[in-house]
């Protein structure tokens, strides 16, 4: 039977794109998928980023050390990626990524044995023709703890907007890899108009500069800070996708959370720039949804 295993890595919004893309080519060339759940994050020591799949009702089984290409992985990595360079795709046995837009010869990829596939996978379009199941599998395990089970009450009581802001530089400078200093004015402005009465709740890796960018009063707004840290980043994701419509960052942790939802009338506003350098990329080609407003 062919195989492919997926190295997953980042946080937890690109370990999602990793899994849809992987999961879908493996359900189109009746393969296992496998999913190397530690060679990515072995050598983080910037980031200290932790595998966080297990919160999802995911039915594949994480790589064993021979399939982490276990011992001396990084050397052995390194020359597969080497040796399947200038191999045209179909033949590949090691595919990594080319570039950062969407690219479709993912989806033409003909396994022969054991595929290793690197990458993140920034697109919906790498698994829309698999959605139902995507869906089915990230499903989340809902955090049972009374602040979050109260909170979720509140959110479903009413037209309740997520809103995420996510800071790449220090929320004291202009923020070069931040959404713009404007976007969530306008933003609020586009979505009141659409949903009228609307409560905001804003959620951030920094809760409380986040405030200062959402130019709502009070009793607008619910500053979400309870879910602090990589370890219960799901808890705060899992509430987004409980909201109605969506003002999100250029993050991909809030890409998941907007699409993710099922509520069949939700609006989805995104920071419609574009930027390829520096610590993050966003609005490349295939990244944003036709369907979601960009401003």
């Amino acid at each position: 039977m062919a195989k492919i295993v997926a190295r997953i890595r980042g946080g937890i919004g690109n370990q999602l794109f990793i899994y849809a893309a992987a999961r879908r080519l493996a359900l189109v060339s009746d393969a296992e998928l496998v999913l190397d759940a530690a060679s990515g994050f072995a050598y983080d020591t910037q980031y200290n980023q932790r595998y966080q799949l297990e919160h999802f009702h995911i039915p594949c089984r994480t790589a064993t050390a021979a399939e982490r290409l276990e011992p001396f992985s990084r050397a052995r990595r390194y020359l597969k990626r080497r040796a399947n360079m200038f191999r045209p795709i179909e033949k590949q046995t090691y595919h990594q990524q080319q570039r950062i837009d969407y690219d479709p010869r993912l989806l033409q990829l003909q396994l022969h044995g054991t595929l290793y596939l690197e990458g993140y996978w920034q697109s919906e379009d790498y698994f829309k023709d698999v959605e139902a199941t995507i869906r089915q599998d990230l499903r989340i395990r809902a955090p049972s703890d009374d602040a979050n089970q109260t909170l979720v009450g509140h959110i479903r009581s009413h037209a309740a907007v997520a809103v995420h802001v996510r800071f790449f530089d220090e929320p004291q400078t202009s923020g070069i890899d931040n959404a713009p200093g404007d976007y969530y004015q306008r933003a609020i402005v586009d979505l009141d108009r659409r949903v009228p009465g609307a409560h905001y709740y804003v959620f951030s890796d920094r809760p409380e500069a986040a405030r200062s960018r959402v130019p709502l009063p009070d009793r607008r707004l619910t500053l979400v800070s309870h879910n602090q840290g990589d370890s219960l980043a799901y808890a705060d994701l899992w509430l987004m996708t409980q909201c109605r419509h969506f003002i999100i960052a250029n993050s991909t942790f809030s890409w998941w959370g907007a699409w993710l939802a099922e509520h069949p009338d939700k609006q989805v506003i995104a920071p419609g720039f574009e930027k390829r350098n520096g610590k993050t990329s966003w609005g490349f080609g295939g990244l944003l949804p036709e369907r979601w407003t960009k401003l």
